[in-house]
C-alpha cells in the first residue's frame, strides 16, 4: 500500500459533495445528470457520446448479490491475471450490503447493463501512459448514458512502478464523470486495504441514502 492512502481517510471519506464535486473524502449528489462528462473535456478514455455500448446488454443479474440488507453496488473490472477479481472477493461486499458486478472482458459476452447506483472498481493500464490508462472494457461501460448516470464514485489499483501514471485510471474517470476518486490501492492490495474498502462502501452509500432522504424532506 502506497501514500495514495492518504486520498482518503479509512471511511472513504465523511460528508456528501455538492453535485460535480470529484473531491476526495466526499461523494457526488444521487443526481443522475451530474455524473455525466462535460462535452469537450480534453480528459483522455470516455467518449462523451450518449449511444449506448454496441451488442445486446448482459444481463443486469449481480455476479454475487448482496447477504445483509441492500444499500448499493460495485461493478468492477478484472484482466485475465484476476488480480481485481482477487481482491474484490477478499473485501467481502455482500457480506456488507452490496451487489458486485463484474464488467465483461471478452466482447462476445456482450455489454453490462446496472440498474442502481454504483461505485467502480479499475485497475491501471498502460505501463505508466495516462492516455492508455483506462482498460477499454471499462471505457465501453461508461460510455453507456444509463451505467454513467448511476456512477457515484471510482476506486483504482495500480502499480508504484508507473510512477506519476499510478493508479490514473481513477483519475481519468474522476475527472471525466465528475465523481469523486475514493481510494487507491497498490495490485491485489492489502488486508488493510480491503477492510477499509468495505467498511467505507458501506458507509458511503448510507451517507448517499440520508443524503437522499433529506433531499426528499
Amino acid at each position: 500500500m502506497t501514500d495514495a492512502t492518504a486520498r482518503m481517510t479509512g471511511d472513504l471519506g465523511s460528508s456528501v459533495a455538492a453535485p460535480g464535486s470529484t473531491t476526495s473524502n466526499s461523494t457526488t449528489s444521487n443526481s443522475t445528470t451530474s455524473n455525466c462528462p462535460t462535452p469537450g473535456s480534453p480528459t483522455p478514455g470516455i467518449q462523451d457520446s450518449n449511444a449506448p455500448a454496441p451488442g445486446a446488454p448482459s444481463a443486469g443479474a449481480p455476479e454475487s448479490a448482496a447477504t445483509a440488507a441492500h444499500i448499493g453496488a460495485v461493478v468492477y473490472f478484472s484482466s485475465a491475471s484476476e488480480n481485481t477479481a482477487r481482491f474484490i472477493a477478499n473485501c467481502h461486499l455482500p457480506e456488507a450490503g452490496l451487489n458486485v458486478y463484474r464488467i465483461p472482458l471478452r466482447p462476445k459476452d456482450g455489454p453490462l447493463i446496472v440498474n442502481e447506483p454504483f461505485v467502480i472498481v479499475v485497475p491501471t493500464y498502460g505501463g505508466g501512459d495516462i492516455a492508455k490508462a483506462l482498460p477499454p472494457q471499462v471505457r465501453r461501460f461508461l460510455n453507456d448514458r444509463g451505467n454513467r448516470s448511476l456512477l457515484r464514485g471510482v476506486i483504482a489499483s495500480g502499480n508504484t512502478n508507473f510512477g506519476d501514471a499510478f493508479c490514473a485510471a481513477g483519475d481519468v474517470i474522476a475527472a471525466k464523470c465528475h465523481v469523486p476518486f475514493l481510494y487507491s490501492f497498490e495490485l491485489t492490495g492489502t488486508p488493510e486495504d480491503m477492510r477499509k474498502v468495505r467498511e467505507g462502501l458501506r458507509g458511503f452509500f448510507l451517507r448517499l441514502a440520508a443524503a437522499e432522504t433529506d433531499r426528499s424532506d
